[in-house]
C-alpha cells in the first residue's frame, strides 16, 4: 500500500512541478491573424496579418508583420475596392498578467509603412465619374492592446484590438480594427 501512496505522490509533485516555462527572452514565435476594420459600417471590410515575435525580458517582446487589408466603399451600385499592403515593426510591453504569463495583457506601438491602391489603379467607373483619390505610398504609427492567454504551452491565443494612423493617403487617416490571433511559439 505504501508503494502506491509513494507513487501518487511522486507523480503529484511531477506534475506540479514541470509547469512549462512561457515567455523565455529570445524565444521566437510566428503569429498568424484576422479581424475586422471598426468604420462607420461592419461588414466585408477585413485584414489579414502575418508576423514573427521575438520575446524580450519580463514579458515583452519584438514584433514584425506582413498586413493585407481589404476594404470596400459604395458608389452608387458599385462598390470600390481599396487594398492596403503594410509592413509594420516595433515593440510590445508586458502590462498585466500572471505570474506564470498564462494571461497576459500587453500594449504595443509599431511604425507603419506600405502601399494603398484603389480601385486597383482604375481611375474612370463606368458611368464616366473619375476617382480623384490615388494610390500611394503610405507610412505612419500604429499601436495595438492584445490580451493572450496559452492554450499550450506553444499555442497562444490572440483577442487585439488595434489602431493605426496614416500619412499618404488620400482616405482616412485613422484606422481602428479589432481581431483574434494564434502564436505559435518555436
Amino acid at each position: 500500500m505504501k508503494k502506491y501512496i509513494y507513487t501518487v505522490m511522486l507523480l503529484f509533485i511531477a506534475i506540479t512541478v514541470t509547469q512549462a516555462q512561457r515567455m523565455l527572452p529570445k524565444q521566437k514565435g510566428l503569429e498568424i491573424s484576422t479581424g475586422i476594420l471598426s468604420d462607420n459600417k461592419i461588414g466585408n471590410d477585413y485584414y489579414i496579418n502575418i508576423g514573427v515575435t521575438v520575446n524580450g525580458k519580463n514579458g515583452n517582446y519584438q514584433l514584425s508583420a506582413l498586413e493585407y487589408t481589404h476594404q470596400y466603399h459604395n458608389y452608387k451600385d458599385l462598390r470600390i475596392p481599396q487594398e492596403t499592403y503594410t509592413a509594420e515593426g516595433g515593440y510590445s510591453l508586458f502590462l498585466l498578467g500572471d505570474t506564470r504569463k498564462n494571461i497576459t495583457l500587453n500594449a504595443a506601438i509599431t511604425g507603419v509603412v506600405g502601399y494603398e491602391s484603389i480601385n486597383r489603379g482604375e481611375a474612370l467607373l463606368y458611368d464616366g465619374a473619375k476617382i480623384v483619390s490615388e494610390d500611394n505610398f503610405i507610412y505612419g504609427a500604429g499601436g495595438r492592446i492584445t490580451f493572450e492567454t496559452y492554450l499550450s504551452d506553444r499555442f497562444v491565443f490572440i483577442l487585439q484590438g488595434r489602431t493605426k494612423v496614416l500619412w499618404g493617403t488620400d482616405l482616412r487617416q485613422f484606422r481602428p480594427s479589432a481581431g483574434v490571433g494564434l502564436r505559435f511559439n518555436f
